[in-house]
C-alpha cells in the first residue's frame, strides 16, 4: 500500500518512520514545501529500512502522490511553547486550503489522515475543503491522550498498558475527557481491579493521571520544543488498521452528526476503522460529569470550527 505524508516535519517524518519499522507501507512518499527536508527525511528513513523491512521511502512533489491510499497531512505550523492548540487555527487553516486540494487533484480516492494541530478543528476543516465523506477525513483526534491515560493507569496498577481498556473523548487539547467510568483492566471494571491489586485510584491518585494526561504535551513542548514520537507511532497505527482492514477500535477524531448534544462537529470518541476507513461511531457509558464534560468539549470545538471562513 501507498501512504504518502504532506509535511515532514518532527511529526511527519516520525510517523514515516514508524511505518517504515512497522513495514505497513510498501511506497512512503514525503512531500514538503521545502523539498530540501523531505529528501533528507526521505533518505535518512530509507538507511534504517533495510534493518527491519522493504519499505520504498521517497521524496517528491505532490504527483507523486498519486495511487496514494492513505495520505498524512502534517504541515502547518508549530506549537509554541505556552500557545494552546486551539490559538494555532488561524495560522494553520490557511495552509489547508491549497494541501487539501493538492493532495485530491491527484489521489481523489485516499484516506485524509489529519495530524496537524488544532486537529480536531483542523480535521473539520479539512472535511469542508475537501467534501469527502467524513469517514474518509479522520483525525489522529485523543489516540495519543489515550495512550497516555493508559500508560500512566498500567503504571499505577502494575500492569501493561495493552491491558488497560479506557479512552480519552472530545478535543485534542485542554478540554479532552478521561473516561474513568467506563475503564477497565482485563475485563474487570477499573475501580474493583485496582482494589483487587491493593492499588486503589483514591482521588489524589486520579488528580494525578488526569494531570499526566492532560499536560503531557505542554511539558514535552517546554522541554524540547514539540512532541513527535509519540503521534508519529499513532498515527502509523492508524493507518496499520487501514492497511490491513483489521477493524480495529481506536479513539479518533471525525465530524461527527451529534453527541452529547452537538450537532455536526469533529471530536474523539472510540471508532472501528478498517479499509474504507471508519466503519462505525462507539459511544461509552459515562456518568453525568462525564457526559457534560463531553459536551463542554463538543461545544467549545464547534464554536471555534464554526468561526473559521473558509471562501
Amino acid at each position: 500500500m501507498k501512504v504518502g505524508i504532506v509535511g515532514a516535519g518532527m511529526v511527519g517524518s516520525s510517523a514515516g518512520y514508524a511505518l517504515a519499522l512497522m513495514g505497513i507501507a510498501s511506497d512512503l512518499v514525503l512531500v514538503d514545501k521545502n523539498a530540501a527536508l523531505a529528501l533528507a527525511q526521505a533518505e535518512d528513513i530509507s538507511h534504517a529500512v533495510p534493518f527491519v523491512s522493504a519499505t520504498t521511502v521517497i521524496a517528491g512533489d505532490y504527483a507523486a502522490l498519486a495511487g496514494a491510499r492513505v495520505v498524512i497531512i502534517a504541515a502547518g505550523v508549530s506549537q509554541k511553547p505556552g500557545e494552546s492548540r486551539l490559538e494555532l487555527l488561524e495560522r494553520n487553516a490557511a495552509v489547508f486550503r491549497d494541501v487539501v486540494a493538492a493532495v485530491l487533484r491527484v489521489a481523489p480516492e485516499a484516506i485524509l489522515l489529519i495530524a496537524s494541530n488544532p486537529v480536531d478543528i483542523m480535521t473539520q476543516i479539512a472535511t469542508r475543503l475537501s467534501g469527502l465523506p467524513p469517514q474518509r477525513v479522520i483525525g489522529s483526534g485523543t489516540i495519543l491522550d489515550t495512550a497516555r491515560f493508559r500508560s500512566l493507569v498500567g503504571r499505577h496498577l502494575g500492569i501493561s498498558p495493552q491491558s488497560v481498556h479506557a479512552y480519552v473523548l472530545g478535543e485534542h487539547g485542554d478540554s479532552e475527557v478521561l473516561a474513568w467510568s467506563s475503564a477497565r483492566a482485563g475485563s474487570i471494571a477499573l475501580g474493583s481491579f485496582a482494589d483487587q491489586v491493593v492499588k486503589p485510584l483514591t482521588d489524589e491518585v486520579r488528580l494525578s493521571i488526569d494531570d499526566g494526561v492532560r499536560n503531557a504535551a505542554y511539558k514535552i513542548i517546554n522541554g524540547k520544543g514539540s512532541t513527535y514520537y509519540g503521534i508519529g507511532a499513532g498515527l502509523a497505527r492508524i493507518v496499520k488498521a487501514i492497511a490491513q482492514d483489521q477493524c480495529d477500535v481506536l479513539s479518533v477524531s471525525i465530524v461527527t452528526a451529534k453527541v452529547a448534544d452537538i450537532e455536526d462537529v469533529a471530536l474523539s470518541i472510540p471508532r472501528v476503522i478498517g479499509a474504507g476507513g471508519v466503519i462505525a461511531d462507539l459511544f461509552p457509558d459515562l456518568d453525568d460529569g462525564e457526559y457534560q464534560s463531553l459536551n463542554r468539549s463538543a461545544s467549545i470545538l464547534k464554536e471555534r470550527a464554526e468561526s473559521v471562513r473558509l471562501a
